[in-house]
Order: structure tokens, then C-alpha cells, then sequence
């Protein structure tokens, strides 16, 4: 009788080199990421870096997840960085220069990185990663309201930046959906290149 294969393989596993050719194949977007999280160049690269470091050098993973794992090492190392915490919701954002540069040749991008440093982190891990309420009080130290409390604000000043009401329908419809309901309107309401400049997740 034939050996059944042990579930745990080492193969089963992403190696080294699987997270080295997931930053490689995907260094635009994964450094875009870091960027809209951190709204800071130098601050992105040292985001960009630890969540390489933190992934070939963290707890195995399996390689399907090889993918969504990076750039949830991008995000923790974001959150890390910037600390972004609920009371500074209505502060002004830490881009000014950044988002300068960006205002008329990547309007989208500015949009978001003009949003308060916390709603800054919701839009874009609830809105662009497509993470679950749940997920972002766990990875941001809040609360599930809080979540809710930042992305209408954040939704809604996205909205109004890239000149479409679309958006702030996911604001309203969003607190009665269910989680993968949520994900879908905000995948249907959210525009086109706020999606497209923060990629998806995959996995």
C-alpha cells in the first residue's frame, strides 16, 4: 500500500526565493501600496523593504497565500511606521509634499494620499485590499466602528476629489451588507482608478 503524502510538506510551504520573485514580479504595486499607506517616499522604501525582510524571514506560509502574505507585510510595516490612530482622523495629512507632485499627473493618487493619515489606512485597506471590517480593527488596534467611522468620511472625500458620486453609494449601502456583500459594492462603486492604483489582493 502506497505511503499517503503527509499534509504538512515542506513544499507546500512559499521558500525564500517564492517571496523574493513575488516583490520582484510585483514591485510597482507593492511599492504603490507602501506608498499610499505611508504618503511618503522614503518612508514607502523602508516600508518596502522590512515587508520583504518580514516575509522571507516570518512564519511559513503556504505558497498559495505567498502573494497576499507580502502585502499584508506591506501593511503591517505601514501601520508600524505611521501609527495611525482614530482620534487623528480629522488631522491634516502628512503628504503635502507628495501630494503636490502627484495633483495633476496622478490626481487619483493625490486624492488619497490627501485624506487624514487613519482614514488614509481604512480606504485603502478596506476599499483598494478589499479587507474585512474585522480585519482592519485587528491589523490598525481599533474597533470595528471606528473602521466604519473613518471609511464614510474617506469614501466620501474620495468621491468628491475624482468628481464621481458612485462612490459614496458603498457608504450608506456598506453598514447593512454583509462582509461579502460589502466587498463586492465597494469593488462596483469604487472608481476605476482608485481601484486600479492600489492593485487587489490576490489569494
Amino acid at each position: 500500500m502506497p505511503a499517503a503524502k503527509h499534509l504538512t510538506s515542506p513544499t507546500q510551504y512559499a521558500s525564500s526565493s517564492d517571496f523574493c520573485r513575488v516583490f520582484y514580479e510585483e514591485t510597482d504595486s507593492l511599492y504603490r501600496l507602501s506608498f499610499l499607506l505611508t504618503a511618503d517616499s522614503e518612508k514607502a522604501q523602508q516600508c518596502f523593504v522590512s515587508g520583504l525582510e518580514n516575509s522571507v524571514n516570518g512564519n511559513p506560509v503556504f505558497k498559495d497565500w505567498a502573494r497576499s502574505w507580502a502585502r499584508r507585510a506591506i501593511i503591517q510595516n505601514a501601520v508600524r511606521i505611521i501609527n495611525p490612530r482614530p482620534a487623528e482622523e480629522n488631522a491634516p495629512s502628512d503628504s503635502a509634499t507628495d501630494g503636490r507632485t502627484l495633483a495633476k499627473t496622478q490626481p487619483e493618487i493625490a486624492a488619497v494620499l490627501d485624506l487624514a493619515p487613519f482614514e488614509r489606512f481604512v480606504f485603502v485597506m478596506s476599499v483598494l485590499e478589499h479587507y474585512s471590517e474585522h480585519e482592519c480593527s485587528i491589523l490598525l488596534d481599533c474597533s470595528r466602528r471606528e473602521v466604519v467611522a473613518a471609511r464614510i468620511p474617506a469614501l466620501r472625500q474620495i468621491g468628491r476629489a475624482m468628481g464621481s458620486d458612485s462612490i459614496l453609494q458603498v457608504s450608506v449601502g456598506s453598514e447593512k451588507a454583509g462582509s461579502s456583500q460589502r466587498r463586492s459594492a465597494q469593488a462596483r462603486c469604487c472608481p476605476p482608478e482608485a481601484a486600479a492604483i492600489g492593485g487587489r489582493r490576490a489569494g
